[in-house]
């Protein structure tokens, strides 16, 4: 597969394909380049930025709504992530950069339904001990990651989700998260345990 040339923006977030992603655009360049790809329909490439340190696995994403436009030029976009891609070059000849990528296709093959069905009631879980609800219901039919969609709905770190942006196995990305979720579950419940003791000393309560 041949290379594509796509805008670059370098962001300390992870981008999911499939999933949504709210930006707010205030640098000059970056403003130059949403309009760029606002003008010709085109996606631009969200990559993981840690300092100087560029991940070298990203997510195109594509411009589906303008949520507010400022005066001074910044605007608030609602993205879509589209599909990951391999970084091979960077060009700087442009106010922003610029990125030689292939982009990459998943691999849905093998998902145990008896795991997928373990990743949605940790997810549950873990999302009622955050926000007191359960996490949304969450079609996977026709190639859509439910691995994505529990690593969007949870907060999970950068580093973990960057982790599984980098795996193409659907069944590899939820066996991990089933795993890491066994570990985090006591944890949250442990933190939640002592914010709410804490919350009932301040309230006179021993």
């Amino acid at each position: 597969m041949n290379p594509a040339r796509i805008p670059l923006f370098p962001l300390d977030v992870v981008l999911f394909p499939g999933q949504a992603m709210p930006l707010h655009i205030f640098e000059l360049r970056y403003q130059e380049m949403t309009r760029h790809c606002i003008q010709t329909q085109s996606p631009f490439g969200i990559l993981r930025a840690s300092g100087v340190n560029l991940a070298q696995t990203g997510c195109s994403a594509l411009i589906v709504k303008i949520l507010k436009e400022y005066g001074d030029g910044r605007t608030d976009i609602l993205t879509a992530g589209q599909s990951a891609f391999r970084l091979i070059r960077v060009h700087e000849e442009k106010a922003y950069m610029e990125a030689d990528a292939i982009f990459l296709e998943e691999d849905f093959s093998d998902v145990d339904p008896s795991v997928s069905g373990h990743l949605e009631e940790l997810c549950n879980r873990c999302h009622h001990l955050l926000y007191g609800e359960d996490a949304a219901h969450f079609e996977t039919e026709g190639g859509i990651s439910l691995a994505y969609h529990v690593a969007t709905e949870l907060p999970l770190d950068t580093g973990m989700r960057q982790n599984l942006l980098e795996v193409r196995s659907e069944s590899e990305r939820q066996a991990s998260l089933v795993k890491h979720l066994l570990d985090w579950y006591p944890k949250l419940q442990q933190r939640e345990h002592v914010r709410a003791k804490a919350a009932g000393n301040g309230h006179g309560k021993i």
